[in-house]
């Protein structure tokens, strides 16, 4: 208990999967927290957080809009006067055909949320920081780590989070600011349910399975596997650890 205690974090995408573990375990770790995503997703999470909904503010976010982003930093930033810790969460899949398919409009949406959005957060996060340090984790995955004949636009847009990550590091470690990535395997999550579903799979318990097979654990991750990486890597225990790459795969890339 009270890893974060005192600290106000801002987890972007937060409302959702490994955003809304995220979120919870930050709360219950004593962080405030400011959850950014798209209206209609942040019922459903403020509803599931029991006792520590107190500590959890939605803000309505766009992080491919870069005014969308400069203003709800503003608004995170208010009641405390600063930023502790940033997660940059928000992702989408996108379109699942090989390269020569892909079309210029479906490319470009995965980079504007994906990578976009992390450098427009980080942008307009880093002025509520620096004075004072802090830390950013930043949402990669395996696939910005190793590839596989899929999703490209994921893929490119993963790739470049791992290395946008390594220069932030670089850039601000005299600020006391950490960057650091995080490398999921597959996680259950409404977002990989859909890639299922996008790949023609019917039956997603199978799917699932199928999935787990890849893991030399033998499952796939759940979303709280991801959160406590965050909780530690927004934590003062990780106070020596910037630009690492965290990977929490089942040991997918360890092969």
């Amino acid at each position: 208990m009270n890893r974060v205690q005192g600290k106000t974090c801002v987890v972007t995408g937060g409302a959702v999967g490994i955003g809304a573990a995220c979120v919870r375990r930050l709360a219950e770790e004593g962080a405030d927290v400011v959850v950014l995503d798209l209206p209609e997703t942040a019922p459903a999470l403020m509803d599931g957080l029991g006792s520590a909904r107190d500590r959890v503010t939605y803000r309505q976010c766009d992080v491919a809009s870069e005014a969308s982003v400069a203003a709800a930093m503003t608004a995170a930033a208010a009641r405390s006067g600063r930023i502790d810790v940033l997660v940059n969460n928000a992702g989408i899949a996108g379109a699942n055909r090989p390269t020569h398919e892909i079309t210029e409009d479906e490319w470009d949406r995965v980079q504007a949320v994906n990578v976009k959005g992390v450098f427009f957060c980080t942008k307009h996060a880093l002025p509520h920081m620096r004075a004072h340090g802090g830390s950013i984790v930043n949402l990669s995955s395996i696939y910005g780590l190793v590839g596989a004949p899929d999703v490209p636009p994921y893929h490119a847009s993963k790739g470049a989070v791992t290395l946008m990550t390594r220069t932030d590091a670089l850039f601000y470690a005299a600020d006391r600011v950490r960057v650091n990535s995080i490398h999921p395997g597959y996680i259950w999550t409404p977002m990989v349910e859909g890639h299922l579903r996008n790949s023609g799979v019917h039956d997603l318990e199978a799917g699932r399975r199928d999935l787990a097979a890849l893991h030399p654990l033998g499952r796939v991750g759940e979303p709280d596997d991801i959160a406590w990486g965050v909780v530690y890597l927004a934590s003062d225990e990780s106070a020596f650890v910037t630009g690492a790459q965290l990977v929490i795969d089942g040991g997918y890339t360890a092969r």
